[in-house]
């Protein structure tokens, strides 16, 4: 019964605390910590319209941009992505799917200092071209590309 009652009052100590913090001013919960998003860029529904949104209609092939992916996934639902970048500079690094409804899949932005270099899993309804594109701190773009053939209910063919 004690640790019970010792429990309720360091929560209700804890909520105190919350609730003066934020009567002060001091904890903004209507605040952004996030960045602004492209929204016309995550919402175009075709590769192009979506690269040009994103500032990349004209990025140009890297050996240095690395994108790993399966030849066959056979789970659309959650195939896996790596993509590193050796390119000096790197700020951002946006995966697109060309088949998918919304081709741009992700977008990430690296601080100064960060390795660029993130994996994460994709959704793909149909076989199709993946393709990273990264960009650089004078604003130059650099992708690379590679087809991804999914399987129906992983049967391979």
């Amino acid at each position: 019964m004690d640790t019970l009652r010792r429990t309720v009052l360091k929560g209700a100590s804890a909520s105190g605390v919350l609730v003066a913090a934020l009567a002060a001013g001091l904890l903004k919960p209507t605040q952004v910590l996030a960045t602004e998003w492209n929204k016309v860029a995550f919402e175009a529904k075709d590769t192009p319209a979506a690269m040009k949104a994103v500032g990349a209609a004209t990025a140009a092939e890297s050996k240095d941009l690395k994108l790993t992916a399966p030849d066959i996934a056979e789970n659309g639902a959650v195939v896996p992505v790596d993509v590193s970048s050796g390119i000096a500079n790197t700020i951002s690094i946006s995966i697109f799917v060309d088949k998918n409804p919304n081709p741009l899949s992700a977008a990430f932005d690296f601080a100064n200092g960060a390795l660029p270099d993130v994996s994460m899993r994709l959704k793909m309804g149909q076989t199709s071209i993946v393709r990273a594109v990264a960009k650089t701190a004078d604003g130059k773009f650099y992708t690379a590309s590679k087809e991804v053939k999914v399987t129906a209910g992983g049967c391979g063919g």
